[in-house]
């Protein structure tokens, strides 16, 4: 695969490079691509069976699935009990990834919690079983790639900074062990910072050049807000689509807390936003939202 592109946009007067990692695969894209890039290279023959688990509308959980269409392996994806109202639904991530072949298991939300725990117990040679977003060591050589690329792609842009949203931290995390002389920077958009360094130091120390920009507010994840979908569409009009769950956060403590010259790493995710939208409308809280769907 070649390297994802740089695309260059101007947003509140300021220049910011964009890694294209959106445009790597449909399914397959941004930060996912990265941290199952060892998976992907993985013989087709070593596993024929993965485990994973989270949310229903989770990225990775369709990254996943398009991953073990394309080994042929079975995908068994365990989540909490689901409302009929979200089994209905026609849309969105958890409707691709069953298309893709996922196996869907429930389990009660009172034991979920005990289950999960005790799953990675019961896997045999030929199972892999994933973290839920992908928080794994074996992460750490697809970001390893991802930083070779900046180094080359920056190389006469006078840029030493670049950003990636945080959901467990793993992308931002080894980044920034493999550009340690890059300052990068993350925020956190599930939980708060301490939450997000207790994520971090289950894989390895956190280094001195990863900077955690903590919201200047209080977000709750996946919850619509105005001031993201503004984001979203002032971003949508310079001809990139980014994420409406994770790329409003960054972007806002980006323009609120930093001022250098930076490359946004796109995380891709955009697939979330069929599912996103349609919260959006519910809330009224545009008017023009079909416009840009």
């Amino acid at each position: 695969m070649q390297n994802s592109p740089l695309s260059k946009i101007i947003l509140e007067e300021r220049e910011f490079f964009v890694k294209r990692d959106d445009l790597i695969d449909p399914c397959l894209a941004g930060n996912k691509y990265r941290k199952l890039y060892t998976l992907l290279n993985t013989p087709d023959n070593i596993y024929d069976t993965l485990i994973s688990y989270g949310g229903t509308q989770s990225n990775a959980m369709l990254a996943l699935a398009a991953l073990c269409q394309k080994k042929k392996w079975k995908f068994l994806y365990y989540t909490k009990k689901l409302s009929a109202t979200q089994k209905e639904r026609g849309s969105g991530n958890y409707a691709h990834a069953l298309k893709l072949g996922m196996q869907h298991i429930e389990i009660e939300n009172d034991f979920y919690k005990e289950f999960i725990a005790s799953l990675r117990l019961h896997v045999n040679a030929k199972t892999c079983f994933v973290d839920q977003g992908g928080a794994v060591q074996e992460a750490k050589a697809g970001l390893k790639v991802l930083a070779q690329e900046i180094q080359e792609q920056s190389r006469g842009l006078h840029v030493k900074a670049v950003a990636t949203p945080s959901g467990t931290g793993t992308t931002a995390l080894f980044l920034a062990l493999a550009l340690p002389e890059y300052r990068v920077y993350t925020t956190p958009c599930i939980g708060d910072s301490s939450y997000l360094k207790t994520q971090m130091r289950a894989l390895a120390e956190i280094p001195n050049n990863l900077v955690i920009l903590e919201p200047k507010r209080k977000y709750h994840f996946a919850k619509p807000y105005k001031e993201f979908y503004e984001i979203y569409k002032a971003l949508h009009v310079k001809g990139i689509e980014f994420d409406l769950l994770y790329a409003p956060a960054m972007w806002q403590a980006l323009l609120e807390q930093t001022s250098e010259k930076m490359i946004y790493i796109h995380s891709g995710g955009v697939s979330g936003n069929e599912s996103m939208l349609k919260r959006y409308r519910k809330k009224r809280f545009v008017s023009d939202c079909a416009k840009i769907s």
